[in-house]
């Protein structure tokens, strides 16, 4: 069984690249490591000494020798060291024993030997608490004192005042056990108490860390949804258009088919960067993923544009000055793009299709209309995540979104983004500026 207070580093459990220092010196490092060594040792001590001065004591004085105890109190004694060798794990019971070897020795060896008691006394200590030491101590004491007058009892020549005076000695010499105890005890358990906090302190910095990557890769994986979704609906929808014309117009077909090359290339390029992100490092790639700037506001008026070609007629208006934050201006950029998709996809019939941003000073509010066929909800019946990833780039900077159709036909999708949300929900998304 490990001790709970050991400060053996090979006994205490450590999380991630935590380290118990080595304990200073080779002996105490050699003690640390070997417990039972040094429990027997110590029960060594007390049994060698006690027996041999209590045999001396027996064999001097006729009348103890007489009672014919002596090999009841070397059973004792030989008890009393047994125990100590479980002093780490049992000290208030070493200590109970301690007193019933120090009472029960009175009438073998004649005299009153508390060498156990500062042994087990020191045990509770250390490996106990503070109060079981104090109350020990107590108990100890009384022990002491009925051993003395245990002693005057059996030696009628002993002098009168001699239980009283080898009570208060031993009481001392119990008190300074105690309190050398007390003060070894308490840093060991300051020094496991620290080394505790500090594994805790390595869990949470793992978890911490397990979450920042689940959080990078959630936002990874909305980023991949909306260029992939952008491109591919663009190229379908640019593909259709140069099938339907390629007989009539061939030349507007072939513009279209390069318009399709373009932005599957643009794509491609916009995906590798992403997943570039991804890399961990692993040996034999060696190429680079291309470093560029996320798309912000400046960038909606192009992004317009190649829905323009790809036949939607849109409409873009923008109001105010646009925020500095290039992670606002992304959710911005991807909002607008995932919407004009969405009509793409859901509403191609439509012939008009406004867009109105309106930067404020409180926040920013995004309306992308079309006056196409009411179609379902992007996302909700054909299994998409357009929606639910704009609800998550909202949500971010305290923000709504809502989606549906609009009185007259059409369809409606009105998105406010709070410039005063808090600045650890923008932090999260503040790493999106740059792809690398």
């Amino acid at each position: 069984m490990t001790d709970p207070l050991s400060l053996d580093r090979h006994d205490v459990p450590v999380e991630g690249d935590l380290r118990l220092p080595k304990p200073p010196g080779v002996i105490r490092q050699f003690w640390y490591r070997h417990p039972r060594l040094t429990d027997a040792l110590v029960a060594a001590a007390y049994v060698v000494p006690v027996l041999t001065l209590d045999l001396f004591v027996v064999l001097s004085d006729s009348v103890v020798a007489e009672r014919g105890l002596l090999p009841f109190g070397i059973v004792l004694v030989l008890l009393g060291g047994l125990a100590l060798l479980f002093r780490r794990r049992r000290p208030w019971t070493v200590l109970v024993v301690s007193w019933v070897v120090v009472l029960l020795c009175v009438p073998a060896f004649g005299s009153n030997d508390q060498f156990i008691s500062i042994f087990a006394l020191y045990a509770l200590a250390v490996y106990g608490s503070v109060r079981a030491a104090w109350i020990g101590y107590a108990a100890s004491c009384v022990v002491g004192f009925a051993a003395s007058y245990l002693v005057i009892t059996l030696d009628p020549t002993a002098r009168a005042g001699e239980p009283v005076a080898n009570g208060i000695s031993f009481a001392v010499v119990l008190l300074i056990a105690v309190l050398v105890g007390i003060n070894i005890g308490n840093r060991r358990r300051y020094v496991v108490a620290l080394i505790d906090r500090a594994a805790q302190l390595a869990r949470e910095r793992d978890q911490q860390a397990q979450l920042a990557a689940a959080a990078e890769r959630s936002r990874i994986a909305r980023e991949m949804h909306d260029i992939v979704s952008h491109g591919l609906t663009v190229m379908v929808t640019l593909a259709d258009g140069s099938a339907a014309s390629v007989a009539t117009r061939p030349d507007s077909a072939t513009d279209a088919m390069r318009q399709v090359a373009e932005t599957g290339r643009q794509a491609l390029v916009d995906m590798r960067r992403m997943l570039g992100l991804l890399d961990d490092g692993t040996p034999g790639q060696s190429e680079a993923p291309e470093l560029a700037p996320q798309p912000g506001v400046a960038e909606i008026a192009a992004l317009v544009d190649g829905f323009r070609t790809a036949g939607l007629a849109v409409r873009l208006t923008t109001r105010g000055s646009p925020p500095a934050d290039p992670a606002e201006q992304l959710t911005i950029y991807r909002l607008v793009q995932e919407s004009l998709t969405n009509v793409l996809r859901h509403s191609a019939g439509a012939t008009a299709v406004n867009v109105d941003v309106a930067y404020g000073a409180q926040g920013v509010t995004i309306e992308v209309g079309n006056d196409g066929a009411n179609a379902p909800s992007p996302g909700s019946t054909n299994g998409g995540h357009g929606i639910v990833g704009m609800r998550e780039r909202v949500a971010l900077y305290g923000g709504t979104i809502d989606s549906g159709p609009r009185p007259g036909g059409g369809w409606t999708v009105l998105a406010t983004l709070a410039h005063d949300a808090p600045s650890a929900a923008i932090n999260n998304e503040s790493s999106a500026q740059n792809d690398g």
